[in-house]
């Protein structure tokens, strides 16, 4: 199968040749790791805008190599955030869970009712902080947030979180990046790739 490109793609790709043979050499730091994600971002924003002007075709096979290094900062990026989330937890001796997708909770409180599901409007309390102590927003500030789970653009962690959660129960949840605010952040108090913690109650569940 073949996929269509722009016929500047080459150059891009070329470039992307070129790290690829320096990166299977190289010994990979912090520094490094943003320096290529944001490099690999770049290029395949690129890539996306001029596929979209004089079409050129590159086999499946050949993106699929050029994706090879993304894969490769993807994994060390998510092994680097588990480590870090979990000497978080450690030094605070929080006993927390973990979900399939990557969410570290903790949920406090009895409650009798029933897990908070699809479609349900949902009330809640909130503070949403990074891991270094900086608070990015809270309901003592903005008051308590209404939303309907599963149908709404928030953190894919937090809609997560939430469906663990019942009535007047109280959680943590720490999000690692791809179920925050991924690679860019919110543009505003979130930086780029950021693990956020979110301290949450929820207040109300309401249900048809």
């Amino acid at each position: 199968m073949a996929i269509n490109f722009g016929t500047q793609e080459h150059d891009y790709f070329f470039v992307f040749s070129c790290f690829r043979s320096k990166f299977k050499h190289m010994k990979v730091t912090q520094k490094h790791i943003y320096q290529i994600l944001s490099l690999l971002a770049f290029l395949l924003l690129l890539i996306s805008f001029s596929c979209k002007n004089n079409p050129k075709q590159i086999s499946s096979r050949e993106i699929k190599q050029y994706k090879e290094p993304l894969v490769k900062v993807n994994k060390i990026l998510v092994e680097k955030d588990r480590i870090r989330i979990e000497k978080f937890a450690q030094r605070r001796n929080w006993k927390m869970q973990t979900s399939e997708t990557g969410l570290y909770f903790i949920i406090n409180g009895n409650s009798t009712g029933e897990k908070a599901k699809e479609s349900d409007l949902v009330t809640i309390k909130y503070r949403l902080s990074l891991l270094d102590g900086t608070i990015c927003y809270s309901t003592d500030s903005l008051g308590p947030e209404s939303f309907v789970v599963g149908h709404e653009d928030i953190e894919p962690g937090l809609d997560e979180g939430i469906r663990l959660m019942k009535k007047g129960q109280k959680a943590k949840l720490i999000l690692p990046p791809h179920l925050a605010y991924g690679l860019l952040g919110d543009q505003a108090k979130i930086p780029p790739r950021s693990i956020i913690l979110i301290e949450l109650e929820l207040v109300d569940i309401y249900r048809e």
